[in-house]
């Protein structure tokens, strides 16, 4: 994608959450984060590249100690739709034994955050918790919930704070979705 094509798609997009709608959202997960994991001392794992947005701004509201590390596991890349699971960073951090929290930017489809905690369950995790910043509201049963989602999406294609459209636009406050789509 060029910055012509990035800004053209950005200049067309219709807002979905605004900034501070966005903020309120990471608040509501936090606090509920904290009310169900702070006698813990959890893992958290983001989920490249989509989730370091949100995780920049859920833990430092997180008062209570924790360990944080990251993987990497993709279904999209720079596509629109979601192909085979590929593992492209494997968590650092030893997770037998532990409690997980696994931070999302989405939860679309629910494939890849479902074959993420599977795979954490498997290599000895005590308990894997999911937090997504949005939850996207499709027409089709998904294979995992979120227990602990900050706001509700509509069936569009939506890019902004972390979910990124052909790549670009992750750094945005707000959260837009892609014109005819």
């Amino acid at each position: 994608m060029t910055r012509d094509e990035a800004e053209r798609i950005l200049a067309e997009a219709e807002l979905v959450v605004c900034a501070e709608d966005v903020k309120e959202a990471v608040k509501h997960v936090a606090k509920a984060v904290v009310g169900r994991l702070s006698g813990e001392f959890p893992l958290v794992l983001a989920v490249m590249g989509g989730a370091t947005i949100f995780a920049g701004h859920l833990l430092p509201l997180l008062g209570f100690p924790l360990e944080y590390d990251y993987l990497h596991a993709t279904r999209y890349g720079d596509a629109t739709t979601g192909g085979e699971l590929a593992w492209v960073v494997e968590p650092r951090a030893a997770v037998a034994g532990r409690t997980v929290l696994l931070v999302d930017d989405i939860l679309d489809e629910g494939i890849t955050l479902a074959a993420i905690r599977e795979r954490l369950l498997t290599q000895g995790a005590k308990a894997v918790f999911t937090a997504v910043f949005a939850d996207k509201q499709i027409d089709r049963p998904k294979p995992i919930a979120a227990d602990f989602v900050g706001l509700q999406l509509p069936n569009r294609y939506v890019f902004g704070f972390g979910m990124d459209v052909k790549g670009a636009w992750r750094n945005l406050p707000a959260v837009y979705a892609v014109k005819g789509m």
